[in-house]
């Protein structure tokens, strides 16, 4: 990913929720630290120190990615596409499964302080 498709993604995000005010949890990715990056209105970032996955609450998310689709070939991108699908499923279908990963309480409560 480069800075953009998190512009796009950024402005996808705002004008999808714009009557709401977001807060964007970035790490140290170079695409994160993009000058070139334009910031939505009605969103906020929230930076991470660097080196420091502990605190970044996607990273438990993706160990879960990690168990299901690490050291496998996919023949087709449609094959790799259907493996995503069914990793990500079980979080629409029950989405306090990744409120239980991701929501430190710790975390959760600095968010509802800002």
């Amino acid at each position: 990913m480069d800075h953009a498709c998190l512009q796009t993604f950024l402005e996808e995000l705002s004008e999808a929720y714009r009557d709401h005010h977001l807060l964007v949890v970035l790490d140290g990715a170079p695409s994160h630290r993009s000058e070139e990056i334009v910031c939505p209105e009605n969103v906020d970032f929230l930076r991470l120190p660097g080196y420091s996955p502990e605190l970044d609450p996607v990273e438990r998310w993706f160990q879960e990615f990690r168990r299901e689709l690490s050291n496998r070939i996919f023949e087709t991108v449609e094959l790799l596409q259907k493996a995503l699908g069914r990793a990500l499923l079980p979080y629409w279908e029950e989405p306090a499964r990744l409120r239980r990963l991701t929501g430190f309480s710790w975390w959760v409560e600095a968010v509802d302080a800002l």
